[in-house]
């Protein structure tokens, strides 16, 4: 059905093999010890990476990138997200990929050479500052934070939560109200702010489900207290901030459901090895009991067919663009984020009491990865949205 290339079949053989030999090995300490007491090790898997010439394999190479299209960078992601670092060794990580993205589009060459160039040379790291615990996070159009003109300069104050990785990070992109007095849809805009500048705190990360986690794994509370940034660092035109983040979304979409998919195979994986050795009684497995082989069938089948779908909308949204492609978008983000609960709960309870456990990196997703049905816009929101298109074209 999809033609692969030669090449991209090259690429993706060598980046199984890197995940497999290079980093799947150092899961025990990224459990244990947390980011931050990892990332000199991970700085060095990014040079090996870079040698292999597979750094920014999502980016334009006129960036220094492997210009691959979303459908190839889908492929790809899904085999990096077979283990929690994987997007990060290749530089290819939210928020960080987003962030580029956009100052790509929209960035002036002043904010290029300032943000983005350090960012795409894997010097820095960024996050994307939207979500107020104030307000919904499935409506963004409402929010508190504003950013106040004052001369040259804009005066932002807000409270913002689950920004991703700004525990270390050199700047974030933050939404900001400036026109108060606009459209729902214009009133917001984006505005880079360098995290050493004077009022902005970051007040905590955020414990997920008991783990607060550090550095570029972790979800930062934040506070801007009369930050104050030159008005040089707004992002695209004013107004255009709930656009811009729109434009963010889609293909971020598609590196989510892709990635879920690389967890789900690591998952099938585990949970096809244990069943097959855990001994129930002499000359028995848990791989004999009929419960067990039901999963797996079934497992087998809804990866396979979400797979698909998402490979689909990747292809739809390489040649038609993200707005022919809404309807597949939603359906991938909310069908991909149950699948991805099913088989993940699945091999927690065929492993048992080790799948409680940080000796594989289920217990980790199973945390981490229940946000997948919330974040990028909640499942029920995906499909209220999808089904009003659907009902409306019988109307």
């Amino acid at each position: 059905m999809f033609n692969i290339s030669p090449e991209l079949k090259k690429i993706l053989a060598t980046i199984r093999e890197f995940v497999r030999e290079e980093l799947i090995p150092l899961e025990s300490a990224f459990f244990a010890e947390g980011f931050n007491a990892l990332e000199p090790t991970l700085q060095r898997k990014r040079q090996m990476v870079q040698d292999l010439g597979l750094w920014l394999p999502q980016v334009p190479q006129e960036y220094g990138g492997l210009g691959l299209t979303l459908f190839e960078h889908g492929l790809v992601s899904q085999e990096l997200g077979q283990t929690p670092i994987g997007h990060y060794a290749f530089n290819c990580q939210a928020p960080d990929a987003g962030n580029m993205e956009i100052l790509m589009e929209h960035g002036t060459a002043a904010q290029k050479e300032q943000f983005l160039l350090p960012l795409l040379r894997g010097e820095t790291r960024s996050c994307f500052s939207m979500t107020e615990p104030e307000h919904a996070g499935s409506n963004p159009t409402m929010m508190s934070t504003t950013a106040v003109h004052e001369g040259d300069s804009y005066i932002i104050d807000g409270h913002k939560w689950f920004t991703s990785s700004a525990d270390g990070a050199a700047f974030a992109v933050v939404m900001a109200v400036t026109n108060p007095e606009a459209g729902r849809h214009a009133r917001a805009s984006q505005i880079i702010v360098p995290l050493d500048t004077l009022g902005f705190t970051l007040v905590r990360n955020i414990s997920v489900m008991g783990e607060p986690g550090d550095g570029w794994a972790s979800h930062a509370e934040l506070r801007y207290d009369g930050v104050r940034v030159p008005r040089s660092n707004l992002l695209g035109k004013e107004g255009a901030g709930f656009a811009i983040a729109q434009e963010r979304l889609g293909p971020g979409r598609i590196h989510h459901c892709m990635r879920w998919l690389g967890i789900c195979e690591r998952a099938f994986e585990l949970t096809c090895r244990y069943a097959v050795n855990r001994v129930l009684a002499p000359g028995r497995t848990l791989a004999d009991q009929q419960t067990i082989q039901n999963w797996v069938a079934e497992n087998r089948a809804a990866i396979n067919a979400a797979r698909l779908m998402v490979l689909v909308t990747a292809k739809r949204i390489d040649e038609e663009g993200q707005y022919a492609a809404r309807d597949d978008i939603s359906l991938i983000k909310f069908h991909v984020a149950g699948v991805l609960q099913t088989v993940l709960d699945r091999a927690l309870q065929v492993h048992g009491g080790l799948g409680m456990t940080d000796d594989t990196p289920i217990a980790y997703w199973f945390r981490h990865e229940r946000a997948a049905r919330i974040y990028d816009g909640p499942d029920e929101v995906h499909k209220w949205s999808v089904a009003r298109r659907i009902l409306g074209s019988y109307r």
